[in-house]
């Protein structure tokens, strides 16, 4: 590569996650990262946008801030404020601590980092690792780099940002990379009313693993097969089929 390349760098874990740190420093070799996260975890804030009161940037280290905010603030400010409007070559996501497969996307706030930089008109990944005990980081950071730095020589369509999911296993046991769609959900969803010292009832969403779908092709079937997915993920949510049909209808 002719040059080094400019990465903003944001996660939804928060500004101490491992995954974070681990990403930050296999994309220096080769990058200028700066990182703008969450000051805490934000995890499944989907592509909120903190409109309603001030948001503060703090600078916790050399090219590192931490922004009271959600991940897509933390883009926002990155690119307008702290870049002062200078587009960085690409913008990354994570590594998230856990999978973030199907239509599980739509909650992510690791993948909503990659989705601003689609509306930004700047190449973007999103990382997570598909584990949530027992980390590999050095392999999926290791993996991360190769991917970002292919991605950014080859190049990524328009209009559409990677979802890669990389399987938690030592570097050279992932089998390799497969172009995947979203898998799906078989729905079991947790919700569980419990009480309080007062007796007030309060609800704990979720609790169970995922219920996934093993379907070739999908995210879920590469990870489960220990390959790494790349999803290309497009911000048109229009279904096209369902299109034609309405407009067929006796409204």
């Amino acid at each position: 590569m002719d040059k080094r390349l400019k990465i903003l760098l944001s996660n939804d874990d928060g500004i101490r996650s491992e995954g974070l740190r681990i990403l930050y420093e296999k994309l220096s070799e080769f990058a200028d990262v700066i990182v703008v996260a969450p000051d805490r975890e934000k995890s499944a804030v989907g592509r909120a946008l903190t409109l309603h009161r001030p948001l503060r940037c703090e600078k916790v280290d050399e090219n590192w801030y931490a922004v009271d905010g959600t991940p897509t603030s933390c883009v926002y400010i990155g690119v307008h404020a702290i870049m002062k409007g200078q587009k960085p070559d690409m913008i990354i996501g994570g590594i998230n601590k856990g999978p973030n497969l199907g239509e599980d996307i739509t909650y992510s706030g690791t993948v909503s980092v990659a989705m601003e930089g689609v509306l930004l008109g700047i190449p973007s990944i999103a990382f997570s690792l598909a584990a949530f005990k027992n980390f590999h980081w050095d392999s999926a950071g290791e993996w991360a780099k190769k991917i970002v730095l292919k991605a950014y020589e080859q190049g990524i369509p328009e209009n559409c940002c990677l979802n890669v999911n990389i399987p938690n296993l030592p570097y050279k046991e992932i089998k390799g990379i497969k172009i995947t769609r979203q898998g799906r959900k078989a729905y079991t969803e947790k919700l569980e009313a419990r009480k309080d010292p007062w007796g007030r009832v309060y609800y704990w969403i979720g609790g169970e693993e995922p219920n996934w779908k093993t379907e070739p092709g999908t995210d879920y079937w590469a990870i489960k097969n220990g390959y790494i997915s790349i999803t290309p993920i497009h911000l048109d949510l229009t279904d096209y089929r369902a299109l034609s049909l309405l407009q067929n209808y006796s409204w």
